[in-house]
This record gives structure tokens, C-alpha cells and sequence, in this order.
């Protein structure tokens, strides 16, 4: 069976873009077909300045999210990634296969970087090498496919050269895994900002729909989202990327291609608001579940025990194989005293 392995960082609250790009997916395929891990990945929120407490309690909405959006612990496997040793482990060993060369030409280490020497500051040492953390995480599970938004396609090219590496000087110990990539609606950008991911990072933004949002808000910021000069409905990415992202969003939502949608509108105002609607309607359940769940935390909590175990006796046989062909003495076996 295929394994499927993917995860989401606590870093902000999930938007819109995080359930139609991947969580949908993850719902409604890759559970079912595959052998499916879904992580909640806190070591990696830890590669910024952060708020511990906030860590923590984004952490816990996060699974509670990934169970109300319909991920079924009886198919698959939901766990926070502290949780489980291996991939700390294991990171560090991909660390000493890994080159510096590799780490500083990865896109968002070369974005956030430059970004903290224009403030006159530096980044976390986390922040370079959290890309061998990932790999980590994948190659842990000998995960097969990983779901993931263009914008994290690198990092699983990392892993598989890193996978590839390793097994070329110390023998095959790890699958070799490959991006899979969403369809329609895969990068769902910024209502206010199109041309920018709706990216769950940011702390406020008229223009990022989060998934907790009441439905009023919802509604409030895509009828003010940005749209583009002109009068006429086309769908046109590069040209009108503000009407573009409205009808990937719909289309998504419900239905259609957005080429054909744009061809049942005569307005803006009148594509905002059914997609608006739309939105409304495709969040409703999911909140409604989350409520219920946010009432029953000793259910969550048992979820992430029971998702922590399976997961751990997943990775210790491979990351245990990996330490003995790297060349580390295995630990002395514990006997009883006579």
C-alpha cells in the first residue's frame, strides 16, 4: 500500500488556503487509498521567535482541525510530531549527509533571511537546517508520496536527494519519496495581496479567511477582496490574479472549472458574494465539528496518544537501521541483575 506522509505547522491559525490546497485532499483521498500519516509539526514552529503557550495551544487546535475537517483515526494515523523521537533522531544523521551549499539555496531560508538583515538582525540556525527536519519527517516513514503546495516542492527534492545519497554510501535504508501536487485551488492567495499565498504566518489580514472565521467575516473580507481594473469576468492567472484567485476559490468550493465560471458572471459583485457563499457553506461542517470536539478534549488527547504510538513503531525500524549503517555502535542491551 501506498504511504502517504504530510503535516501542517502551528504558526498560525489554518486558513482556507490550508484546507482547500492540502486538508480536502487529505480527507477525501489519501486516507482512504493509502497508508496515510497526517502530522502536526510543532518542532518546526520553534525555527522563529515565538510564544511558547501559543505554540501549544495552536498545536491542539491544529489536530482538532485535521479530526473536524473529517481525517478518521481509524484510517489513518494523526500525531504531534514532538511526540515522536525519530524525527529528531533522524535529522541529525541527515544533517551529516546534507551540505551547507544545500541548505542556504533553499527559497524561504534565502526570502526570510534577506528579510532580517534588511531589520539588521539574523535568523535561527533552525531556520537553515529545518529543511533536513522535513526530510526527517518523511524518510522516517518510508513514505512513498508527499502532499505538499508548489511552494514546499523543494524541500521534498531535498529529501529525495538526501534519501538518495544516504542509501548510494551506507547502503538502501531509505525510500526514495516523490511531491504530489493538488489540482485547482492548490495556492490559495491572499484576498488582499494576490499576488502572496494565504499564508497562516501572518498575525492579522483582511485578506487571509481562516477557518475558524464566523460566517459574516467570511463574507465581509472576500466581498472586499482585490480585484483587478476592467469590467469584464475572465479568467486570466497572470493578467487578472485577483479575479483569477475569486473563481480558483468558487471552483473549488463548488465545483466547475473556473475558465466556464467566469462566463456566468456579469460582475464582480455578484462572483464575490456566490463565492462567499460558497465559502461559508464548505467551512460550515468543519466548524460545527471542531465545536463539538473543542467540548470532548479527552477524545483529541487520545487520538494524538494512540497516533504518537503507532507512529513511533513506524519509524524506530528505520531510523534504528539508519543509525547502524551510518557507522553508530548500537546501544548495550539492558540485562537484569543476578
Amino acid at each position: 500500500m501506498t504511504r502517504v506522509f504530510s503535516g501542517v505547522k502551528p504558526t498560525g491559525h489554518l486558513t482556507l488556503g490550508n484546507y482547500l490546497g492540502a486538508m480536502r485532499q487529505w480527507v477525501a483521498v489519501d486516507q482512504h487509498r493509502s497508508d496515510a500519516l497526517f502530522c502536526v509539526v510543532d518542532l518546526h514552529a520553534l525555527t522563529v521567535d515565538h510564544d511558547p503557550a501559543r505554540v501549544r495551544r495552536l498545536s491542539r487546535q491544529a489536530a482538532s482541525l485535521l479530526l473536524a475537517a473529517g481525517l478518521d483515526p481509524g484510517l489513518c494515523t494523526v500525531f504531534v510530531q514532538s511526540h515522536v523521537d525519530e524525527h529528531a533522531r533522524l535529522s541529525y544523521l541527515l544533517e551529516c549527509v546534507a551540505t551547507d551549499g544545500e541548505m542556504r539555496r533553499m527559497i524561504q531560508y534565502k526570502e526570510k533571511a534577506a528579510r532580517e538583515r534588511v531589520r539588521g538582525g539574523s535568523v535561527r540556525l533552525s531556520l537553515l537546517t529545518y529543511p533536513v527536519l522535513m526530510a526527517a519527517d518523511i524518510l522516517a516513514y518510508g513514505a512513498d508520496e508527499v502532499p505538499v503546495g508548489d511552494d514546499q516542492a523543494q524541500h521534498v527534492e531535498l529529501a529525495r536527494d538526501l534519501a538518495v545519497r544516504f542509501n548510494q554510501r551506507y547502503g538502501h535504508t531509505f525510500m526514495v519519496p516523490r511531491a504530489t501536487l493538488p489540482g485547482v485551488a492548490a495556492r490559495v492567495m491572499n484576498l488582499q495581496e494576490p499576488a502572496s499565498k494565504m499564508g497562516k504566518s501572518d498575525d492579522v489580514g483582511p485578506g487571509i479567511v481562516y477557518l475558524l472565521d464566523e460566517p459574516d467575516v467570511v463574507r465581509k473580507k472576500v466581498m472586499r477582496a482585490v480585484t483587478d481594473s476592467g469590467r469584464e469576468v475572465v479568467y486570466d492567472r497572470e493578467a487578472r490574479p485577483g479575479l483569477a484567485n475569486l473563481l480558483e476559490i468558487l471552483a473549488a468550493c463548488a465545483g466547475g472549472e473556473p475558465a466556464e465560471l467566469a462566463g456566468d458572471y456579469d460582475s464582480y459583485g455578484a462572483l464575490k458574494k456566490d463565492t462567499a457563499e460558497a465559502v461559508v457553506e464548505v467551512l460550515r461542517p468543519l466548524r460545527e465539528r471542531h465545536k463539538e470536539l473543542c467540548a470532548d478534549p479527552g477524545y483529541v488527547e487520545g487520538v494524538l496518544r494512540e497516533g504518537a504510538r503507532k507512529a513511533r513503531a513506524m519509524a524506530r525500524p528505520t531510523v534504528d537501521a539508519a543509525y547502524r549503517a551510518i557507522g553508530l555502535l548500537p546501544p548495550v542491551a539492558e540485562t537484569a541483575d543476578r
